[in-house]
């Protein structure tokens, strides 16, 4: 049996009992473990050049895992301690399913569905203004970009539009009810056809292009059947798709046909096109996507086809990149579609509140600046700085405790956080000052360097000297240099001492104005 690894934990001084007693729950045949606080109240204040000058590797050590808000670099750090350095979870309640205590390391890199994402109104827009599209469409994750005809409306620029597709290295599918463009698509090279039936399957027979196969009607699979049949002789590759049906006009049915076709001819490709449910159910789309390309999982249909017309299915592409991805990993794990991210994790949080209203409480207690600080637990949002620590549920109602009625920048910034803290509160997410909320896959996540500090919000300079009672002494004890006064560093091994961490370390690194952790060097 080999021996466990050897994991140490740079932190500050405010997270280090926390961080010990999530620690000494870790398995002992797997980790041993050390602390090492770099000496600094604010673990995310830590820069490299602190962590190197107070951070001394205990004997054994085989892996450095910072806090994941600590923005110095792992490589560099790397390079200095000569161990594997990364950075570890933002909460540390996440530090388990981190070190693959759940069971698996999450992968969500692959996945094997193809998303065809239809341009409905194609043949009202000009060739640039779908070229553009498309690699809109593309960007957000689509596979093939299905240009839609609409009857009785002419689509002179169809060959146009397929070939600046093509050129811009896209593959295309044309999706029209009319031979005439289904004929002409695939002579401008698009790739696929959709859709064809048995009457009009002799058009797969005079191009390249792969046919989608449906049913005469959607209740007639033998057509479905008979058609396959005749690809499968003829060893032309196909796709089939059995249409799913909209709710209360043969929705069940029409699973149960996707069944019965996978059952019958176990190794075919087949799609699936999922807008009956998504455009025509007025309900959040994500779960309803979710649902459906968990079905396409089981049934091995690696095709779907997509759309988006109505606003609340604005996110379908990252709705299904993000659940073809999750449904993969899962299937391939044997496992159920739990603990593989928060993607298709819209509206509640798994686990909302990171922090207990006790821990919260502790923490206050050890501020030493007039500087809001806000969170959420199990009881509500708390605020508080070295003057108070206030609870409550109703943003608005903070205002009249907190002091900021002649500074109307910091009004305007508590207001914001203070509203998002109440929307994470009663729909049960998480919060964290300075942080937006995350939406899953339902919004675009914000890309940030993680090595480098964040730039200060815009109402930092309008408040930074009176951001709360006696403010301007604040800021001239915030000018002392970043390791006046600080407590030396200390590294605890083991599972937990008990001892208490020094709460007489004032970090002069940075401080935080309006929430955001500012460096010295930045501040005027």
């Amino acid at each position: 049996m080999s021996a466990p690894e050897h994991l140490v934990f740079i932190t500050g001084k405010l997270a280090h009992a926390r961080l010990e007693k999530v620690a000494a729950t870790l398995p002992a045949e797997r980790f041993t473990w050390s602390i090492a606080d770099a000496g600094v109240k604010v673990a995310a204040l830590m820069t490299e050049e602190i962590i190197k000058r107070r951070v001394t590797m205990p004997e054994g050590a085989t892996r450095i895992v910072l806090p994941g808000r600590c923005r110095a670099n792992p490589e560099a750090l790397a390079d200095h301690f000569g161990l594997p350095v990364e950075r570890g979870p933002d909460e540390i309640v996440d530090l388990p399913a981190y070190l693959g205590l759940t069971g698996r390391k999450v992968d969500l890199s692959r996945h094997d569905l193809r998303i065809f994402s239809e341009i409905v109104d194609a043949s009202k827009m000009t060739p640039e203004q779908i070229l553009a599209k498309g690699l809109d469409l593309a960007r957000r994750g689509a596979d093939v970009i299905d240009l839609g005809g609409l009857p009785d409306t002419a689509f002179p620029h169809l060959e146009n539009s397929v070939r600046a597709l093509k050129g811009a290295g896209l593959k295309v599918s044309v999706d029209s009810f009319s031979l005439d463009e289904l004929t002409r698509g695939a002579r401008a090279g698009a790739d696929y056809l959709l859709s064809l039936n048995e009457e009009t399957l002799d058009l797969a027979f005079e191009t390249d292009a792969v046919p989608i196969l449906v049913p005469m009607r959607p209740d007639d699979l033998p057509s479905l059947d008979r058609a396959i049949e005749r690809m499968e002789r003829a060893g032309r590759p196909y796709m089939a798709d059995p249409i799913l049906e909209p709710i209360h006009f043969g929705f069940v049915d029409s699973i149960v046909r996707y069944r019965e076709i996978r059952a019958r001819w176990p190794n075919i490709e087949m799609m699936m096109g999922t807008g009956n449910l998504t455009e025509l159910t007025e309900a959040d789309s994500l779960g309803v996507t979710a649902l459906l390309v968990g079905m396409c999982s089981e049934l091995a249909i690696r095709n779907v086809l997509i759309v988006q017309v109505s606003n609340h299915t604005r996110r379908t592409v990252e709705e299904h990149d993000a659940a073809r991805r999750v449904m993969y990993a899962a299937r391939e794990d044997a496992a159920l579609p739990k603990g593989y991210g928060r993607d298709l994790l819209a509206l509640h949080d798994k686990r909302p509140f990171v922090q207990t209203p006790d821990e919260i409480a502790a923490l206050a207690a050890e501020v030493r600046d007039p500087n809001y600080r806000i969170a959420v637990a199990e009881d509500g949002i708390h605020v508080y700085n070295r003057d108070r620590h206030t609870t409550g549920t109703d943003a608005m109602a903070f205002f009249p405790e907190l002091s900021v009625e002649s500074d109307g920048a910091h009004a305007f910034y508590l207001g914001g956080e203070l509203t998002k803290a109440e929307t994470a509160f009663r729909l049960g997410k998480r919060y964290v000052q300075d942080e937006p909320l995350d939406w899953g896959c339902a919004a675009d996540r914000t890309q940030e360097d993680t090595t480098a500090f964040k730039a200060a919000g815009p109402t930092r300079a309008a408040h930074t000297r009176h951001s709360g009672p006696e403010a301007p002494a604040a800021e001239r004890a915030a000018t002392a240099g970043p390791e006046q006064g600080a407590a030396p560093p200390e590294t605890e091994t083991g599972t937990g001492s008990g001892a208490e961490p020094d709460r007489l370390a004032e970090p002069k690194s940075g401080r935080i104005v309006c929430g955001r952790l500012v460096p010295d060097e930045e501040r005027n």
